[in-house]
């Protein structure tokens, strides 16, 4: 695992840009008793490697406003709203302590009604996404932890190098211009060092 993580600034062009809580772009987990890595339930956990700034439009910083970005960069709702496994926990730093993630969403093979029903069957990427939005730090920016994953005879198991690879294809499709549902976004972004240590170390699967 490199020490890289992405950090997205997301627009709506057809909206009022509402900087919300803090206005700063995310606060670093570990400075108050937090973690870039969520928490699969076996004592290890999947790196945060994308971080939508609190500084994007209150309209993409909730649940309803991520489902339909999500979609407008190829990701969508899990196959006919069925999750399987538990969800994963996350510690923000942001006074909440460890909290399950909002959603999951898939990669959705050009169809946001059934393409990640395909998904589950022969991988691809797919994230989750916690908030920051406890009492001490409320950014509002939402943490992913993005990944490419085997299909389904695997048992989903991360891909070599699944969580640089998740990570790159994601923010490749959300740089620039997108849009779905009559929404229309503009997304800039950039690397960060540092949140992240080198190697494998307490992540799971054991990948980069």
């Amino acid at each position: 695992m490199h020490s890289l993580s992405f950090l997205l600034l997301a627009l709506p062009a057809t909206l009022a840009l509402h900087v919300p809580r803090q206005a700063v772009d995310f606060f670093d987990p570990r400075q108050n008793g937090g973690s870039m890595l969520d928490d699969t339930g076996n004592g290890l956990g999947e790196p945060l490697n994308v971080i939508i700034s609190g500084l994007s439009s209150s309209e993409v910083l909730s649940e309803e406003g991520i489902v339909n970005y999500a979609k407008a960069i190829g990701f969508s709702e899990e196959c006919l709203g069925i999750h399987l496994g538990d969800p994963q926990s996350a510690n923000l730093g942001d006074g909440n302590g460890p909290v399950n993630q909002t959603i999951e969403l898939r990669q959705d093979y050009g169809d946001p009604d059934l393409g990640t029903c395909l998904e589950s069957l022969i991988g691809g990427n797919h994230f989750r996404v916690f908030i920051q939005n406890g009492p001490q730090q409320p950014t509002g920016a939402l943490f992913l932890a993005v990944s490419q994953e085997e299909d389904v005879t695997q048992g989903h198991t991360i891909t070599p190098d699944g969580y640089n690879i998740g990570r790159d294809l994601l923010v490749a499709n959300a740089l620039g211009d997108t849009s779905f549902n009559g929404v229309n976004y503009h997304t800039v972004g950039r690397n960060i060092t540092g949140l992240l240590p080198v190697g494998t170390q307490g992540v799971n699967h054991g990948e980069c």
